[in-house]
């Protein structure tokens, strides 16, 4: 019996917070679409980021980044939540590199401060901007929730 209850409770634990994947397309810089190990399809949005849109300056160079980190490989999903239009918010690993990180040390997007507060991805935006990497080499970069919203 207590075999039962403990099989019973451990059922109750949520194990699908971290899943396997693989990456079947880049919707853009910050979302992707990946395929799970029971071949359903999942749009992920990228947690603490924002790349610029499709349209806007480094839009289409953030999703060639993104495509070139993840497209076509195995990841890592850790679910961090879900955001107001249903999308399943997670920091994507490909091996051991975080690509929310990379996209962030590669300048080609803004650590979303309104959501996310985390120091390590604060500093990561803040040393991309000192050094003048990828959006951040332009003189006056407008921020994508600024650019919808216009």
């Amino acid at each position: 019996m207590k075999l039962y209850l403990l099989s019973y409770l451990l059922l109750l634990i949520p194990f699908s917070d971290v899943f396997y994947a693989t990456v079947i397309g880049i919707a853009d810089g910050d979302s992707i679409i990946i395929l799970t190990c029971d071949n359903k399809q999942l749009k992920i949005r990228l947690e603490g980021i924002d790349c610029p849109e499709p349209d806007q300056d480094f839009g289409k160079k953030a999703k060639e980044a993104t495509t070139a980190l993840c497209f076509k490989k195995n990841v890592r999903i850790v679910k961090s939540g879900v955001d107001c239009y249903g999308r399943t918010l997670a920091f994507v690993y490909v091996g051991d590199l975080c690509v929310n990180n990379e996209l962030l040390s590669q300048g080609m997007a803004w650590h979303y401060t309104k959501y996310n507060h985390d120091s390590t991805m604060m500093k990561l935006e803040t040393n991309a901007r000192s050094m003048k990497i990828g959006l951040w080499s332009l003189p006056d970069p407008t921020p994508p929730w600024d650019f919808r919203h216009k």
